[in-house]
């Protein structure tokens, strides 16, 4: 009966966010319908739901959490201070007149707005107002003009800072303590949001150097798809303007992410420089003032909010699927799985990425991860190559047809001349991409574990 009732509850749960319901008030609503039904039912110890006011005050005190409106506000800072803009301008001039030049570029200013911003959604629309009309003015193919845009934009899952690394982090975390219960091992040894970060430098640049070695193959190739632009069209190279668009930017990268690689500072405190820099920077293009700054403040409390209203709907769902015996449930199916660990490793990524069509990001890390994570860890998984693999999944799913959230927000901005077909179309070439890298991290897990190795030791 327990089991049926906490199939139940995950399927319910996944039910009615497809519906569009709000996430937060579905966790923690048919959370409590279930824990009731539970008692009434004499399956369901109400002594569970005693710890929830503990797990509240836990994620209130949370320092680690404290990250995530820090950074937001950095990253919406920078996408109103008009930073995209300008480098996007500079490195057209810089690259436009090559083959591919275009889409090069901005595959350049999307890496760096990932590791400026971390806001996938934003990137995304930012970049497809401000390069698409161009690239498509310039003869570029739309397939392959909107596939660029749809996979630069995603690089904010993977490059950090990355609000899904923050989360992951943090919910890392908590599963490796249980994992590490669940095996008798007691030490002080955990997983941080630093380590993530650290761990997913290298899968994301090589993903940026891919995305260009792909592009570089298509201008020679099929030359026609992305014609070389000539200077005159262009305008001459501004070195001037470039270094000052292209200066601030990485300052701000280099302060935020060298001082969590220094071991200076907590990601919490590198997010906070992080959000005086972005200001910094506002100010020194003239794009800050009290209307902007009120308008910035408003779309980090708001998405902030968001996020911690769904993570304490998230607590109290895992404490009432717990309470039904569902980490139990979860573990015998894993133990039973052809393929031991391998299995059961393939099936959550499976799982995940399905669930990326219809879920955020946030609802998966929350739902999914807790549930499943103790029991990876505790078969043996490392916990920094396992955050960013689920990280890259999530990536990929987000690009993938037809439910992709990257292509909603791509469509959102692009010309109506531009069929979804097309789009569709131009984002596979880069899927593979996404799949290769994954294919790639899983038989070489080191390029995910070994900078943090080199960094804090075994």
């Amino acid at each position: 009966m327990t089991e049926v009732l906490a199939i139940a509850l995950f399927i319910t749960i996944c039910l009615t966010l497809i519906m569009g319901y709000p996430v937060a008030f579905v966790l923690g609503g048919v959370s409590l319908l279930f824990a009731v039904i539970g008692m009434f039912s004499g399956v369901f110890d109400p002594v569970f739901l005693q710890a929830l006011p503990n797990r509240l005050f836990g994620i209130m005190n949370n320092q680690t959490l404290l990250a995530v409106p820090l950074f937001v506000f950095m990253g919406v800072m920078l996408e109103k201070s008009r930073v995209a803009e300008d480098l996007l301008e500079s490195m057209s001039r810089l690259f436009g007149t090559l083959r591919g030049g275009l889409a090069i570029s901005v595959c350049v200013v999307g890496a760096l707005l990932a590791a400026s911003t971390g806001v996938v959604g934003a990137t995304v629309v930012t970049l497809g107002l401000l390069a698409l009309p161009t690239m498509l003015r310039r003869g570029y193919d739309p397939a392959v003009a909107t596939g660029t845009l749809a996979a630069t934009g995603t690089l904010g899952q993977v490059i950090p800072p990355s609000i899904i690394l923050v989360l992951l982090g943090d919910v890392l975390a908590s599963a490796y303590q249980q994992a590490q219960i669940r095996m008798g091992v007691f030490t002080p040894k955990t997983v941080s949001v630093g380590d993530l970060f650290i761990g997913s430098l290298i899968p994301g640049v090589l993903l940026v150097l891919l995305y260009i070695a792909y592009l570089i193959f298509v201008a020679i190739t099929q030359p026609k798809k992305l014609p070389a632009l000539p200077q005159e069209a262009l305008g001459p190279i501004q070195w001037g303007r470039l270094f000052k668009a292209l200066i601030p930017p990485l300052v701000l990268m280099g302060s935020v992410l060298g001082s969590i690689l220094a071991g200076v500072a907590t990601p919490t405190e590198a997010a906070a420089v992080g959000a005086i820099g972005a200001l910094l920077l506002a100010g020194l293009k003239g794009q800050l003032n009290f209307a902007r700054l009120r308008e910035v403040s408003h779309s980090t409390a708001e998405i902030s909010a968001m996020v911690f209203l769904i993570l304490i709907g998230a607590s109290l769902f895992s404490l009432v699927f717990r309470g039904f015996g569902g980490d139990v449930m979860i573990e015998n199916v894993f133990e039973q799985l052809p393929g031991g660990v391998i299995g059961a490793f393939f099936l959550v990524m499976l799982v995940i990425f399905l669930l990326g069509f219809i879920l955020d990001f946030i609802e998966i890390i929350f739902v999914v991860v807790p549930i499943v994570g103790p029991v990876l860890l505790a078969m043996g998984l490392d916990p920094i190559w396992l955050g960013v693999m689920i990280a890259l999944n999530l990536q990929t799913s987000f690009l993938t047809p037809p439910f992709g959230f990257s292509l909603f927000y791509l469509r959102s901005v692009t010309p109506a001349s531009v069929a979804t077909r097309t789009i569709y179309r131009g984002v596979l070439p880069f899927i593979a991409i996404q799949l290769m890298m994954l294919v790639v991290a899983y038989i070489w897990p080191e390029i995910i574990t070994w900078l943090p190795q080199q960094i804090y030791g075994n």
